[in-house]
């Protein structure tokens, strides 16, 4: 991919979507100051060791606020590095957690109350207990350790006047990794919807949304690979929307049981970011175009590895739950910083944001892990959720201006077109211009040679006999005016072939008989004029048309000197594919066979019908004598 056209772009307004999060941020923070409620804080616990997890009871044990030790929620409890964890759920050594807390005097002015719980961390259950009886349970996934979803349920009234007074709460989890709970929130829907909306939409909604989003149009690049294979991102881009949506899943799910074992569940929990870095960078390559084989290699069989090695039921998990974590650190932020240097060395805008915004989160997911092991305040969000909706921003702002510069290399390329037919017409024009002008001189060099040579073989021929003659001794033997009256038909034949015949066989034979006539008169012959109707002869040209008068002049010229006849027919027919011309007296006949050989007239004749394509014939008879001449109405 050509970089440096990627640096000609304009830079997206970056400004415009930070101030568009911060102003957000602070109308979240403006809604959570507004908001009423009371908060609880204060609870007593106490815990009970099992094996396996059980059903909540349908009633809270007795003791209430008076039992246990007292915590201050939230309670978050440090997890255990490495606890023993069986493969089967009925055998998982699991602990059931009581949270009591004592509701204080509220305002009874007969509205429903609601509890609100911003966060809880368990990877069993959950139940929720007013005044003794269960009143609410959810489900969290075994492995994930954590439910992202808050919760907001109404509490019922104990009596028609009274509000519950103790609420309990149930978490039953894995013996030293879960079991943490925030603090409790109660009051009316009024004061407590602003408060659980924001979370809903902070912790759940916005990353479900942005994930949903983004493999939609995953699945929509994907087509558009399966038509363009020359064009791997689009199978790039298909393939890291697959895999955030699987990264985020677990900000969205866990409240219900799902389709899948809460093991495996929590394998593509913890193994689906080294995917994502792994498409990533591919996607980074791709963009920067520099591809590292080596450094693909190994992340590829970095990621392969971890991959099998955490496979549910293979090995136990927990035994690589802080190598995972931190060779997958390792590896974010060396992929990160090899993109952020290939970007700066190939001038790579798009390479270089989606680069950075990979290095910030690794840095989120140090925090998200911070957070995971109750090392930060529960009550926090997972900031990987924002990470995610980034990811989604960044990757449909990439692939937006992959579309503009398209339609901008289109446009150009358009106009580039546009522009170069035009020289190219330009060109063409004067091209054919001079070729125009070319084939006019050619024409006219061609029709001059051809005039010459017809002037050359018919009045020059003529002249220079009749000269010769004079010069000798049978000067007085000549018949000066008919060798005058033969120049000037042939100067005349010569003129009339020049006109345009368009294809018209008997505007040419007419014109013949105009010229002719005159001289048949007066020689005594009368001239029969039997024309039918012929097609047009598409071959007929000036070039042709000089051949069919020469030789009909020919023919009429020996009749007149040599036949005796006192009486011409010329008739004209179609026969079949040919256009039959036929010239017949009534005077003494002849047999071409016998004819001197010095004679050359006949032989011209021959020469000139085999020049147009034409068949000439002799028919000799006691009556006088005819002459065939058929033209073929075209020619192959």
């Amino acid at each position: 991919m050509a970089s440096s056209r990627l640096t000609e772009r304009r830079w997206f307004p970056w400004a415009a979507w930070v101030l568009a999060g911060l102003a957000a941020l602070a109308v979240a923070f403006f809604i959570e100051a507004r908001a009423g409620g009371v908060r609880l804080t204060a609870a007593r616990m106490t815990t009970v060791d099992t094996v396996g997890y059980q059903p909540p009871p349908a009633t809270s044990p007795k003791g209430g606020p008076t039992a246990g030790k007292i915590v201050t929620l939230p309670h978050a409890p440090a997890p255990l590095f490495a606890p023993a964890v069986e493969a089967s759920p009925q055998r998982i050594a699991t602990r059931v957690t009581w949270y009591s807390l004592s509701v204080p005097p509220l305002p009874d002015d007969g509205r429903q109350l609601y509890l609100y719980v911003p966060r809880w961390k368990s990877d069993g259950s959950l139940a929720i207990y007013a005044d003794g009886r269960l009143v609410h349970q959810s489900h969290a996934n075994l492995q994930w350790n954590g439910s992202n979803e808050p919760l907001m349920i109404s509490l019922p009234r104990t009596d028609v006047s009274h509000p519950p007074r103790v609420v309990d709460i149930r978490l039953q989890h894995v013996r030293g990794i879960g079991g943490a709970f925030s603090s409790v929130w109660i009051g009316t829907y009024r004061q407590l919807a602003p408060r659980y909306t924001m979370r809903e939409i902070l912790q759940v909604q916005l990353s479900s949304f942005a994930s949903f989003a983004f493999l939609a149009t995953g699945v929509f690049a994907f087509f558009v690979w399966l038509s363009r294979r020359g064009e791997p991102i689009y199978l790039l881009y298909f393939l890291t929307s697959v895999v955030v949506f699987v990264r985020m899943l677990h900000t969205f799910v866990g409240v219900h049981p799902l389709i899948v074992s809460d093991a495996w569940f929590g394998w593509l929990t913890v193994i689906s970011p080294y995917w994502m870095i792994i498409v990533l960078h591919l996607f980074v390559a791709e963009l920067h175009g520099v591809r590292q084989r080596w450094l693909t290699g190994a992340a590829l069989l970095n990621g392969g590895v971890w991959t099998v090695a955490t496979l549910p039921g293979l090995v136990d998990p927990t035994l690589f739950s802080a190598p995972v974590y931190i060779n997958l650190l390792i590896l974010g932020l060396v992929v990160a910083f090899n993109g952020v240097r290939q970007s700066i060395r190939s001038r790579s805008r798009d390479a270089m944001l989606l680069s950075l915004w990979c290095l910030i989160t690794v840095m989120v997911g140090v925090y998200d892990l911070g957070l995971q092991q109750n090392l930060v305040n529960i009550e926090s969000v997972f900031l990987s959720n924002f990470t995610g909706v980034g990811f989604t921003l960044l990757f449909w702002y990439i692939m937006f201006s992959r579309y503009i510069e398209a339609l901008e290399t289109a446009t150009q390329a358009k106009a580039d077109l546009a522009r170069r037919l035009a020289q190219r017409e330009a060109e063409l024009a004067v091209s054919y211009d001079r070729l125009r002008e070319v084939e006019r001189r050619e024409l006219l060099h061609q029709e001059r040679q051809r005039l010459m040579q017809d002037m050359h073989d018919g009045l020059g021929s003529t002249l220079v006999g009749a000269l010769r003659a004079f010069e000798g001794d049978r000067g007085a033997e000549l018949d000066t005016v008919g060798i005058l009256r033969g120049c000037i038909d042939d100067l005349k034949l010569t003129i009339d072939s020049m006109e345009p015949v368009e294809t018209d066989l008997l505007l040419l034979l007419a014109t013949l008989r105009f010229r002719l006539q005159p001289r048949l008169e007066a020689a005594g012959v009368k001239l029969i004029w039997d024309a039918g109707e012929v097609p047009p002869l598409e071959w007929l040209d000036q070039r042709h048309a000089l051949h069919i008068l020469r030789i009909l002049q020919e023919a009429i010229a020996n009749v007149l000197k040599h036949s005796g006849a006192r009486a011409l027919t010329v008739s004209v027919r179609a026969e079949d594919d040919t256009v039959l011309v036929r010239v017949q007296d009534n005077g003494r006949g002849f047999d071409p066979t016998t004819l001197p050989s010095g004679g050359r007239g006949l032989a011209n004749q021959l020469s000139r019908a085999e020049a147009i394509g034409a068949v000439l014939r002799w028919e000799p008879s006691d009556r006088g004598s005819s002459l065939a001449l058929a033209l073929p109405v075209r020619k192959g």
